[in-house]
């Protein structure tokens, strides 16, 4: 029997459950897996041979053929939308990516990294807020929810690409999660480099790419409900 995590829209899809129990009958990968959630799960399992839906297997994206063995952590994500306090035993790196309840100082996340080095001479920022339209309709307050765990570590992979991929010195990236009023920040990225165009590039890549592969997920309140986001623009 595998127990599957579930997030966003497939928690409502699955009757609001944040987990199943599937037993894969003998199979070992991913394809029978899937094989068994068609029983009773079809909606689910369409949307994993549509290729709307990923399988994760310990935190990595998983293939049809890769196997799945006793005490795996498998999870299935949704389209993604796109950690925990500061303090002063945490790493740099622990600092400089983030995934949190609370909200945050533009400036302070901003000194944090001018402070990182001397030759710092332009920084970049993408600072993403919530807005009280989406779509064409009202949004009253927005909830984001996230993967612990392959959150970060997607955001971990972002940093260390930006830093050899581009000329720059440092780079932040935090993610706010829970409950969000309308005008308050969500995301934030932060890259200092020696010149502008390089912060520039960076950051705009990095925002990007958080929006592709970090598995958070986005669900508004809405005059006619609730609405998972599948995408963002």
């Amino acid at each position: 029997m595998i127990t599957i995590k579930l997030f966003g829209m497939l928690k409502t899809l699955a009757n609001n459950r944040s987990e199943l129990s599937v037993a894969l009958n003998g199979g070992q990968r991913v394809k029978d897996l899937v094989a068994a959630l068609e029983a009773s799960y079809p909606q689910v399992s369409e949307l994993i041979h549509k290729k709307k839906v990923l399988v994760s297997v310990n935190q990595e994206i998983a293939r049809e053929e890769t196997t799945i063995k006793d005490g795996d952590e498998v999870a299935l994500l949704p389209p993604f939308a796109g950690g925990a306090g500061t303090g002063a035993n945490r790493s740099d790196e622990a600092v400089l990516i983030r995934v949190q309840r609370e909200n945050f100082s533009v400036d302070e996340e901003i000194d944090r990294v001018r402070r990182r080095s001397t030759r710092i001479g332009g920084i970049s920022i993408f600072l993403g807020t919530a807005r009280d339209r989406s779509k064409g309709h009202d949004v009253s307050s927005i909830t984001f929810e996230y993967y612990e765990g392959m959150a970060q570590k997607k955001l971990r992979e972002i940093r260390e690409r930006a830093l050899k991929d581009f000329d720059v010195l440092e780079v932040l990236i935090l993610h706010r999660y829970g409950e969000i009023r309308i005008g308050e920040n969500i995301v934030l990225i932060v890259v200092g480099a020696e010149h502008r165009a390089e912060a520039f590039r960076a950051c705009k890549w990095c925002i990007d790419e958080l929006k592709q592969i970090t598995p958070i997920w986005k669900l508004e309140q809405t005059p006619d409900g609730e609405v998972w986001v599948e995408e963002h623009p």
